[in-house]
């Protein structure tokens, strides 16, 4: 899972910058991820999370980190596994 943090009121400009990276690292990827969702959410929010078929600890592609002018932090990245009840 991907987070960032548009700077106050360039939240369009971040979601924009993180569809062109997803369609730019689409064309370069060998392998694709198994599922990809981009979400928006309040305080100009921009998420991405991917589903892969692979171990928790595979070396797996990553967007890159927005330029600073761009975000008002630093990127969030998480990893997950299902759990299966």
């Amino acid at each position: 899972m991907w987070e960032a943090r548009a700077v106050e009121g360039r939240g369009d400009e971040l979601l924009a910058w993180v569809r062109a990276q997803v369609r730019e690292q689409e064309q370069e990827l060998a392998v694709a991820p198994v599922r990809r969702e981009v979400l928006r959410a309040p305080q100009d929010r921009v998420l991405v999370i991917t589903w892969w078929d692979a171990e928790f600890d595979a070396e797996l592609p990553e967007l890159p980190e927005p330029d600073a002018g761009l975000v008002a932090r630093a990127v969030h990245r998480w990893r997950f596994e299902v759990v299966v009840e």
